[in-house]
């Protein structure tokens, strides 16, 4: 049985090199949406990363030019201070997905997935410009941030038109619950993703493991192919990034590109009919948030603090692990998650 949405796949642009691909590495015999994941990292992977790649030094020259340099947060490990003056807002670099998967199979969902994108972004570059302008790690306050992202996740699934509105290993759910749901992954993941976004390589090592993982469930559930695409593009542009992202660090990107980021990651899993599953995928991604959560509610109510700091890699750091052996660590534990989603996505299927 295809991987691939063929029916898809003849109804879209006649990109020959799609098909020439598809033939030359049989795709529709390897398993497990295997042969989606190869094929979108051929098309979309490679030139997504050799575009972000050959960008990224430019754009640290204009960063540089325009002053949009990180400023360290107040309450932050110590060691975080030598962080400031590191040029920010890299995370642009992430709009090349969007673009990619247009140019490839310009289709619906891939039209809804950048509008997420570049909303995501747009909301972040806002959060990082606030902060650059006042010379302090703060920008946009929750609340309204949280609402533009959730006017991000609206327009998304407007764009992205009707959908089977059934989950992956549950079935069929009242349309209501699955478009609710829909937007609160949304809201949860591209927050997840901006709280992770702590160290250097952190947040963008991360969510590689969960991306690879979708790009193999959307072959699984036959998902339209720019959906796979979309997702091996997201993945060239994350590798690029973390060439210039991986410690020492000389980009960050900023919210603008944890909010485009996490607005990646959850337009993908809704499209595959895989958001209750990004919880055990991005499992990293929830323990992080899950630590705010808890440092917060245990303070206000009992004025103690479970955690040194929270999110949790700031917990370990304080505990005396180097940040390159918090981030290996957390990288790790990203891949095993990911490996037990992936399990589970092939048992249910």
């Amino acid at each position: 049985m295809s991987d691939i949405n063929l029916n898809d796949m003849h109804g879209g642009p006649p990109l020959w090199y799609v098909l020439v691909l598809f033939k030359a590495f049989a795709v529709s015999e390897w398993p497990h949406g295997l042969g989606i994941l190869v094929l979108a990292l051929l098309i979309a992977g490679v030139p997504a990363f050799v575009v972000a790649a050959l960008l990224g030094k430019p754009l640290i020259g204009v960063l540089r030019r325009f002053a949009a340099r990180q400023t360290a947060y107040e309450d932050a490990p110590q060691s975080h201070q030598a962080k400031t003056g590191t040029p920010t807002m890299g995370g642009v670099l992430f709009g090349i997905a969007p673009l990619v998967t247009l140019l490839l199979w310009p289709m619906r969902e891939s039209l809804a997935l950048a509008v997420l994108v570049y909303a995501c972004m747009a909301i972040g570059a806002w959060d990082d410009l606030m902060g650059i302008r006042r010379q302090k790690n703060r920008g946009l306050r929750a609340i309204p941030k949280f609402a533009l992202t959730g006017v991000a996740a609206a327009v998304f699934l407007f764009v992205a038109g009707p959908q089977q509105t059934s989950l992956l290993g549950v079935g069929a759910v009242p349309p209501w619950l699955w478009y609710g749901l829909s937007v609160c992954v949304v809201l949860a993941t591209t927050h997840a993703v901006n709280l992770t976004d702590g160290l250097d390589g952190l947040a963008s090592g991360t969510v590689l493991p969960p991306l690879l993982v979708l790009t193999c469930a959307a072959g699984v559930v036959y998902a339209p192919l720019g959906v796979p695409l979309f997702a091996g593009a997201t993945i060239g542009a994350v590798l690029a990034f973390l060439l210039y992202n991986r410690h020492p660090a000389r980009l960050f990107m900023g919210d603008t590109g944890s909010l485009a980021l996490g607005g990646a990651l959850a337009g993908i899993a809704i499209l595959s009919r895989t958001q209750l599953l990004l919880l055990l995928i991005g499992g990293v991604l929830a323990a992080e948030t899950l630590s705010v959560i808890i440092q917060v509610a245990s303070y206000k109510t009992t004025r103690r603090r479970v955690f040194r700091m929270s999110p949790l890699h700031h917990h370990f750091e304080l505990g005396g692990w180097p940040e390159t052996v918090v981030t290996s660590r957390f990288w790790l534990a990203s891949v095993l998650l990911s490996l037990l989603g992936f399990a589970l996505i092939t048992r249910i299927a």
